[in-house]
Parts: C-alpha cells; sequence; structure tokens
C-alpha cells in the first residue's frame, strides 16, 4: 500500500503534492476534453471516418486520456481537501483511475498494430481487422479490468474488514506493492515492446517503398514525434513504478518533476495522434468554417 502520513510523518509535503497534481490534473482534463470533443464531433459526423478502425481507436485512446485526467482530478482532490474518504472509496477511484490508464497504452499498441498492418498489408489486413475490431477492444479491457482485480483482491486481504471502511484523511492508494510493480513493469514492456515492433516494422516498410526519403520530411517527423512523446509517456511510468513511493524531498520533488512530464505527454496525446492528421486537419478547418457561418 502507498505511504500516508502515519509512515513518512511529513503529512503537509503529501498534501502539497496533491494539491499540485489536482491542478495540473484539472488543466489537462479540461483542455484534452476539448479536443476529444471536437475529433469526435468531427468523426461523428462523417460516415466514412466512424467506420474507419484508426478513428474508432483514436476516439477510444482520448476518451481514456480524458477519463484518467478527470478521475486524477477527483482522486487528488480527496486527498489534498483531506476528504475522510473510507479506504475502499479510495481504492476504488485509484483502481479506476489505474485501468484507465493502462487502457491509454493499450489503444497506443493497437494503434500502432493497425497502422503496421494497414501499411505493410493493406489488402488483407482490411476485412480481418474490421471483423474484429470490437472484440480486440473488448478482450483489451476484460485483460486490464482481470489484472487489476486479481491484484486489488491480493493486495486487499491484508487490511481488515473494518479498516477497509474506516476513512483516511490522505486516502490512500493500493497497488504498491512488489508484485504489483512487477506485473505492472511486465505489462508495460510488453505493450511498449508491441509498439516499438511495429513502428520499427513500419519504418523498415517505408524506407523500402520510398516513403522515408529526403523529400517526404513529414513522414519522419511523425515517426520521430510519436517516439519522443511515447518516450515522454513511458519514462515516468517506469521510474513510478520502479521506486514506488519514498519519504524525503528529494523523492517528492522527483515525483513532481516525473508527474509533470507525464501530463505534459498526456496533453500532447490528442494533438499528435489527433490534429498532426492531415483528413482531421482539414475537417476540422471545415467544420470551423461551418461554425462560424452558423454564428453569422
Amino acid at each position: 500500500m502507498n505511504l500516508s502520513s502515519e509512515h513518512c510523518n511529513i503529512s503537509d509535503w503529501l498534501r502539497l503534492e496533491a494539491t499540485v497534481k489536482a491542478s495540473v490534473y484539472t488543466v489537462a482534463f479540461f483542455f484534452a476534453t476539448f479536443v476529444t470533443v471536437i475529433i469526435i464531433t468531427i468523426v461523428s459526423q462523417n460516415s466514412k471516418l466512424k467506420k474507419e478502425v484508426r478513428y474508432i481507436l483514436l476516439c477510444h485512446h482520448l476518451l481514456c486520456i480524458s477519463s484518467y485526467c478527470g478521475l486524477g482530478v477527483v482522486f487528488q482532490g480527496m486527498r489534498a481537501l483531506l476528504a475522510n474518504s473510507p479506504m475502499l472509496v479510495c481504492w476504488v477511484v485509484f483502481g479506476v483511475q489505474l485501468s484507465v490508464g493502462e487502457g491509454i497504452l493499450f489503444t497506443l499498441a493497437l494503434m500502432a498494430v493497425n497502422t503496421y498492418l494497414a501499411i505493410c498489408w493493406p489488402l488483407k489486413s482490411l476485412s480481418f481487422v474490421d471483423s474484429v475490431k470490437y472484440r480486440i477492444l473488448a478482450g483489451s479491457w476484460a485483460i486490464i479490468i482481470f489484472k487489476n482485480v486479481c491484484l486489488f483482491l491480493i493486495e486487499g486481504t491484508n487490511p481488515t474488514q473494518g479498516a477497509v471502511f474506516k476513512s483516511e484523511p490522505l486516502c490512500p492508494v493500493i497497488l504498491n506493492g512488489s508484485a504489483a510493480r512487477a506485473i505492472g513493469m511486465v505489462f508495460l514492456f510488453l505493450l511498449l515492446s508491441i509498439i516499438l515492433i511495429s513502428y520499427s516494422l513500419i519504418y523498415q516498410e517505408g524506407k523500402r517503398a520510398g516513403h522515408f526519403n529526403r523529400s517526404n520530411i513529414k513522414a519522419r517527423k511523425t515517426v520521430l514525434i510519436h517516439l519522443v512523446q511515447m518516450g515522454l509517456h513511458v519514462i515516468p511510468t517506469l521510474i513510478f513504478i520502479g521506486l514506488g513511493k519514498m519519504c524525503g524531498v528529494f523523492f517528492f520533488a522527483l515525483n513532481l518533476v516525473l508527474f509533470g512530464v507525464f501530463a505534459f505527454a498526456q496533453c500532447l496525446n490528442p494533438l499528435i495522434y489527433g490534429l498532426w492528421n492531415r483528413e482531421l486537419q482539414s475537417r476540422l478547418h471545415r467544420w470551423m468554417c461551418c461554425q462560424r457561418g452558423v454564428v453569422t
């Protein structure tokens, strides 16, 4: 279980950390939700786009980001305000946020695999991917939920029944034990390997077909930007999981810096995977022109 004021004896730092994180999550939530609503509106109004797998995954990915930031506001707000919520409520809110956060990385992996299939196997993969897209999404969520429920049951057996319903000022979290962190690292490395292998194969195919020549700067920039953004997303997460929660001013400062990088990556996701898309850019421009026409 995560540290609380009893273990560290620096509850003021914990509350300050929660206040900063709640504020950052609030900004990220409004920004991500704003972009998400725009992109989902554009996709839903076009019968062609809303049937394409890449846009279904994109919308799913953006909804995960908005939900993750929104749940972050709730959880960190409970800690910052010393809401004295029952431990079980804290665990559930944190567990749902963690599951949605894993959904972000899962959809990124699915988007990378779908891009690889569309580029390297365009004729064979189209009908297959279209037929299994919803089953794959459902299976992905089933894996995430099953994993976290099992870890929840394993780590949640230590406190007594009375302690689970006892109010906690600083709202402790669960899934911070050695087993949970080890499984989290394996899960993260697995998804990251899928993404990196997919991008590597895409790059090799693009290089072979001549799409990454000097004249096509945008294609190379896209791959590079995706990899940099992935690093901003994954590296802080790896350090979070590896270190766990440790006492001391240095570790709290490090935690906030890593969280800032992670939150910045979440804000970039809607722009990189959404508005970087040429087709969405053109449709966004037409949509904004239509909105101006309606206003005037």
